[in-house]
């Protein structure tokens, strides 16, 4: 039986059994990742870290995948040629509309899986607004933040956000046929020095930078895409998939308890 939602006739979504259902949006960007990566790039992580997970459960998981939405709020990026971006309000109100969807087919549990590191907080707000407006229960998550399995060094640590070592390393292995290593840069190494002298400021952490990144690269990449592995990119692969897969049937099992009399 397969696990995509939208594959399914209507009145098989109503057998579903809603007690423990979890359904998993993943949610990506149509956005530049340089001269070397796709514009699909995050809508496509998202996606196939979410099948990936999915299709290592048992049969009975009860998990079920939505289309990916692919487009995200990357108005950071807008100017760079195909760049396509939702403004904050309208990814909001769409992830909304999603909930409010899924509540009244009788679902209970929902799960975003971003692919977009411009657009956690957002979806940190509306996961609130869904909840508290049709009772569900809200995961934002990002597969990125299970961190990198041992023994894989990010040589752009302190400046990779976008396009560098790790994503491109995740996409070539996911994507190899849409990965043009002989057009990848290091790009945005003046991140560091550009917040030498700050004590509290960051580009992404206690007191972080509003940017766009005409602010912090030419070429679109913000890191080392020429340090990206193939091999490097199918282990975090494996690795985000188990943690992912691990999550979702933690998530299946949660319930906040009735404390209201």
């Amino acid at each position: 039986m397969t696990h995509l939602l939208a594959h399914l006739s209507t009145a098989a979504v109503e057998a579903i059994d809603k007690t423990d259902a979890v359904v998993v949006q993943p949610i990506g960007a149509v956005e530049q990742h340089g001269a070397h990566l796709p514009l699909i790039t995050d809508a496509l992580t998202a996606e196939r870290i979410s099948d990936l997970a999915i299709r290592s459960l048992p049969a009975d998981s009860n998990v079920w995948q939505l289309p990916t939405l692919a487009y995200g709020k990357s108005t950071e990026h807008l100017g760079r040629a195909g760049t396509v971006a939702l403004s904050a309000a309208t990814l909001m109100a769409t992830c909304l509309d999603l909930g409010r969807s899924l509540a009244a087919s009788g679902f209970r549990k929902l799960v975003f899986v971003n692919g977009h590191g411009g657009q956690p907080s957002l979806l940190d707000v509306v996961a609130r607004d869904i909840r508290v407006e049709t009772g569900l229960e809200v995961f934002p998550m990002m597969p990125g933040r299970f961190g990198l399995p041992e023994g894989i060094t990010q040589v752009d640590e302190h400046y990779g956000i976008h396009g560098g070592q790790i994503e491109t390393s995740i996409v070539w292995a996911l994507a190899p046929e849409l990965v043009r290593m002989d057009l990848a840069v290091r790009d945005g190494e003046a991140v560091g020095a550009l917040y030498a002298g700050s004590r509290h400021l960051t580009l992404e952490g206690t007191v972080p930078t509003a940017w766009v990144t005409d602010d912090l690269s030419v070429s679109g990449v913000i890191g080392d895409a020429t340090a990206a592995n193939q091999e490097d990119g199918r282990r975090i692969v494996e690795h985000q998939t188990r943690c992912l897969a691990e999550t979702l049937l933690e998530i299946r099992d949660f319930a906040f308890p009735e404390l209201k009399g």
